[in-house]
């Protein structure tokens, strides 16, 4: 398959709410997400493998929307830290002249928030930037990419990925 073009990508809108305890920050949707218009689309994308042990809730299988209402459901949200950049293909080294996503304006609504993960090292590196300073209260986590260019063991990947549990439970 031929990658388009460079040129601008837009990202999604926030999936959070008042009860969000734990939002899940990636640096900008790859090519399969914006295709489909959903988050974390790519098929070898571990993302939903991820989330699920975190949640109690096999996700992989479920079709989008159940998995976005499992993931309110248990108080997380998605976003990404990119509004817009340029960009060919899908990897976050070819993305060029980020806008930076309202990440503040976001998690000034959200009361409820304990912790931020990263989905990757380019996701925490542009977040952090963001929302420094950070309150106190709030735990920023970088976890392991989901990405399959992300080239780890799952199993390797999910041991960080479960430390976002703590931060859902009451």
């Amino acid at each position: 398959m031929i990658s388009p073009g460079p040129g601008p990508r837009t990202g999604f809108r926030p999936i959070a709410g008042p009860g969000t305890r734990v939002l899940i920050l990636g640096s900008l949707p790859g090519e399969a997400s914006l295709a489909a218009g959903q988050y974390y689309a790519h098929p070898r994308n571990d993302f939903w493998r991820l989330m699920g042990p975190v949640i109690g809730r096999d996700l992989a299988p479920m079709p989008y929307a159940e998995r976005l209402e499992a993931l309110a459901e248990a108080h997380v949200g998605l976003w990404d830290v990119i509004a817009s950049a340029e960009r060919q293909g899908s990897l976050d080294s070819a993305i060029r002249t980020p806008q930076a996503a309202d990440l503040r304006g976001l998690v000034g609504q959200l009361a409820a928030l304990r912790a931020i993960g990263f989905n990757g090292a380019k996701a925490s590196a542009l977040g952090r930037k963001v929302l420094d300073p950070v309150p106190s209260s709030l735990a920023l986590l970088t976890l392991p990419s989901s990405s399959p260019a992300h080239a780890r063991p799952l199993a390797e990947k999910a041991r960080s990925w479960g430390a976002l549990t703590g931060f859902l439970v009451d």
